[in-house]
């Protein structure tokens, strides 16, 4: 058993009840539900500031002491959450100045949420007081367990302040020296040297947006701004209560800010996630939904990581809100489960009478009772989630990692050539990640930066950019034994998006993946072409490379256009290990077929051998395994020995039928 904050199963949600200050009777309704629901947490203050400080310097915690000692006495734990997400209307009335400005240069009114700027020293004092104050209050609160920092960090600011802040990143970046940025930026390219620092705005489109150098840097600028405004909001409750743990809810593949970067700065990484069911692609949204559980589990150093939000039922941000059928909420979280996940939390634990999100879904209905399907679906979850408590704190072993960088991602997204229509970075990694996934295997998501040399396989798919020291990453690894795979469109470019010369790959990594790349083919949606690899026909679509063997075998070759016989996929020896060159995209089946093989080569197996059939996952952490069913009826699974099944105490061996929707937890 590995060191965790919590000995169970977290089990709750956001829990707004200043949403019902003018009827507190519910909130005693609220208990008894909870306690039906098996529910044990509650994360509340998210939206509470204009309750607790209704004017400047006057402060109101009546509600909130009410509200944590009525948790207390049933039992309940409780992240507190700090308010910043949504300030009150006094705060931008009195210092306008804490409202963001678009692009545009106009500076926002009041409204919605995170409308603030991240830089305003205004802002950060006011945060700061708050968070203070509530530190102070609850630091000896026996209910009391984790931090929950504001809600969903997004955006970025354009004013003045904004600029000015923007610009002395940039010094400290380039070394107080315009020379270096002009070199870096390449603004010797249209006539766009820069002879002050006052001459440079952020990436706007009524403005410069054609220098990817600047919107890589700008990007970056945003994610140190927002890791600089948490680090502002969680002093004080650092230096009051530093033994309570701090996170702060991520969102999905969002790329607003480096998440791998900021992850490294909470005490528990942890994510809201809202998976599209039953929409015809539920295998797929499966596999999505663990890439992003692997990759939030991996930003936290392999340790659990937290589902801080998901829906009991449908959400109302979608375009059509479909109810994801009976069973799939439970399938949904058992994943998370299975992936890492220490929590099952939602939004919210009962529905808005009013407001944008009345009709999103909740696990207490505007009805008020319990004798709804969703509220029974909640209930039941919460008695299973209680007998896996010896889940809490397991980590997951990981033979193979997939790189799926968040800055190669905004380099992949800002360069402009090749195929503009097709840029599908993340879809491309979770396309070779599900490779695994499908065959049970665990695999780490991780950055360019982090330590290859744990895993047996390494592939890095569309790795466009390269940031310092991933050359040498990549030769030690292989040198010393790895299996290095990457795809077309790989090792262009350095960390400020300029091309390396002497050809691609970028220097060294041609003699390590044996090969050099001359031209790179763009395909129309209406033509493609295909590769003969291992006695099979794949289509290429979309972009290919057309390389040369400089030493490496040629595993797989060109069928048609003037590039035929010309090598796609490529094999080199280098020190100890392998480096794989894949030169085409396929939106089919070759990145399966080609991981089995190489997973049989290195002698990559899955984390057990449970046979599962076409919709089912299989998933081992700790000493449980988990067979979820994602298939749109009835999937079969054949058992390699007897198990227990941890839910019913019952032995299990042989072919097994899981329903739709269906799940066991093996012993």
């Amino acid at each position: 058993m590995k060191p965790s904050f919590f000995d169970h199963i977290i089990h709750g949600g956001d829990y707004n009840p200043d949403q019902w200050i003018d009827t507190p009777e519910i909130w005693d309704e609220d208990m008894r539900l909870m306690n039906l629901a098996h529910v044990n947490s509650a994360t509340v203050g998210i939206f509470s500031w204009a309750m607790l400080e209704p004017e400047e310097g006057v402060y109101n915690f009546d509600f909130l002491d009410e509200i944590l000692d009525k948790l207390h006495k049933n039992g309940k734990d409780v992240i507190l959450a700090t308010p910043s997400g949504a300030r009150p209307v006094w705060l931008s009335q009195k210092y306008p100045e804490v409202l963001r400005v678009e692009e545009t240069g106009i500076r926002n009114e009041y409204g919605v949420r995170h409308n603030h700027c991240l830089t305003s020293p205004v802002y950060r004092e006011k945060v700061q007081n708050i968070n203070r104050r509530l530190a102070e209050r609850y630091k000896n609160h026996p209910a009391v367990k984790m931090w929950h920092i504001s809600n969903e960090y997004c955006g970025e600011c354009h004013c003045d302040l904004c600029q000015q802040a923007f610009r002395d990143w940039l010094k400290v970046e380039y070394h107080n020296s315009l020379d270096e940025l002009n070199f870096k930026w390449w603004n010797g390219f249209w006539s766009h040297q820069v002879t002050d620092w006052s001459q440079i705005n952020s990436p706007k489109f009524r403005g410069e947006n054609h220098v990817s150098a600047m919107k890589l840097a700008w990007r970056r600028f945003v994610t140190d701004s927002h890791i600089s405004f948490f680090e502002n909001e969680i002093a004080p409750l650092r230096e009051i209560t530093p033994d309570i743990p701090v996170t702060t809810n991520f969102m999905k593949l969002y790329d607003g800010i480096d998440y791998q970067k900021f992850a490294k700065k909470l005490d528990l990484v942890s994510w809201d996630n809202y998976p599209a069911w039953d929409r015809g692609y539920n295998e797929k949204e499966a596999c999505d939904t663990a890439f992003v559980h692997d990759a939030f589990r991996t930003m936290g150093g392999g340790k659990p990581f937290f589902m801080m939000e998901s829906t009991p039922s449908l959400v109302n941000w979608h375009n059509v809100n479909k109810l994801p059928r009976p069973g799939r909420q439970e399938l949904s979280s058992i994943q998370a489960v299975a992936h890492g996940a220490d929590s099952v939390q939602y939004f919210q634990w009962r529905k808005s009478r009013g407001g944008h999100e009345k009709y999103h879904g909740a696990v207490v209905d505007h009805c008020g009772h319990e004798n709804t399907r969703v509220f029974k679906e909640v209930s039941h979850l919460g008695e299973v989630l209680e007998k896996l408590s010896d889940v809490v704190g397991e980590e997951c072993n990981s033979q193979v990692a997939v790189v799926a960088d968040w800055e190669n991602s905004w380099a992949v997204k800002y360069f402009c050539g090749y195929n503009n229509d097709h840029r599908d970075y993340f879809d491309e990694c979770i396309k070779w990640y599900k490779a695994f996934w499908k065959k049970g295997v665990s695999v780490d998501v991780i950055s360019m930066e982090d330590d290859f040399s744990e895993y047996k396989l390494v592939v890095a798919p569309f790795l466009y950019m390269l940031k310092d020291g991933t050359k040498e990453r990549i030769e030690s690894y292989v040198k010393n034994g790895g299996n290095f795979v990457t795809t077309y469109l790989s090792c262009l470019v350095d960390k400020d998006d300029l091309c390396y010369l002497g050809g691609f790959p970028a220097d060294n990594l041609k003699d390590i993946f044996g090969i050099w790349c001359e031209e790179t083919d763009s395909l129309p949606d209406t033509m493609k072409n295909s590769v003969s690899y291992s006695g099979k026909s794949y289509d290429v679509v979309k972009v290919c490379d057309l390389i040369h063997s400089n030493g490496a075998t040629v595993l797989g070759e060109y069928e048609e256009d003037f590039y035929k016989n010309r090598p796609a996929v490529t094999v080199n020896n280098y020190g100890n290990g392998k480096a794989y060159y894949v030169a085409f995209r396929n939106d089919g089946d070759f990145a399966d077929e080609f991981c089995n093989k190489l997973s049989g080569e290195a002698s990559i197996t899955p984390d057990c051998s449970i046979k599962a059939g076409e919709g089912i996952s299989v998933r081992k952490r700790g000493n449980l395994i988990f067979v979820m069913n994602f298939a749109d009826g009835e999937a079969k699974a054949t058992l390699d020995r007897e198990y227990t099944d941890v839910l019913n105490g019952k032995a299990l061996s042989g072919e097994i039928t899981l329903p739709i929707c269906g799940y066991l937890v093996l012993e």
